[in-house]
């Protein structure tokens, strides 16, 4: 009787911390278009690498003070301090996509969107997010696409 006391309790604690530990995980962008990753969250930590893309999408993992832990698309990791950070407006195509001109499958397709682009969000609704890049605007589907929320 005291062993699955002991079980529950423990599972009830994994399950929370859990819970407190996914509730950290959003979406963020980067704000510059030169932002600088480090191995911890202070100024005093060495620079791990750089990112070179404003927009960029990348979920943030964990925060300590003015520091947030992100992970990229491509796994890399590192801390960035807030002022670098914004609202999630980006997302990246992780598969070919077509972009419509209107948020249905039966509507005109405009462009054909190829993995790995960065998508600038206009606004979502249901299933279907307005996206512009250098050349269009229109609606994409949001599935296989990397920044967004569920």
């Amino acid at each position: 009787m005291i062993f699955k006391i002991k079980e529950i309790s423990i599972l009830i604690f994994l399950l929370f911390f859990c819970s407190i530990s996914s509730a950290n995980e959003i979406f963020v962008s980067l704000k510059k278009s030169k932002v600088n990753v480090r191995y911890g969250p202070s100024f005093n930590s060495d620079v791990k690498y750089v990112y070179k893309k404003i927009n960029l999408p990348i979920k943030q993992i964990d925060k300590k003070e003015n520091f947030r832990r992100i992970i990229d698309l491509k796994n890399n990791s590192g801390w960035i301090h807030v002022s670098q950070l914004k609202k999630i407006n980006s997302v990246i195509a992780t598969n070919d996509k077509i972009l419509f001109k209107k948020p249905t499958s039966f509507a005109k397709p405009i462009a054909l969107i190829k993995k790995g682009r960065l998508l600038i969000v206009q606004q979502c609704e249901k299933n279907w997010c307005e996206i512009k890049n250098d050349n269009f605007n229109g609606w994409i589907k949001t599935d296989d696409l990397w920044g967004l929320t569920n």
